[in-house]
């Protein structure tokens, strides 16, 4: 789960954190979550990252790289 990067934005229309998966980018409409903190954002940024690489898993789809 480390190798992926986490690009992490301020949105100032929503008041949040941004946070998009590059790697995902042609799996995942982007951007992937969200927080209203930093740490926030990257702890859901983790936690969607988790949760792709078991879906895809689970249906034999191609994990990206």
């Amino acid at each position: 789960m480390n190798q992926y990067s986490m690009l992490i934005q301020w949105s100032e229309e929503d008041q949040l954190f941004l946070v998009t998966i590059p790697e995902f980018s042609e799996q995942v409409i982007m951007p992937c979550t969200h927080g209203k903190t930093r740490e926030e954002a990257i702890r859901n940024g983790e936690e969607v990252i988790k949760m792709y690489l078991e879906a895809w898993q689970t249906e034999g789809k191609t994990i990206p790289i």
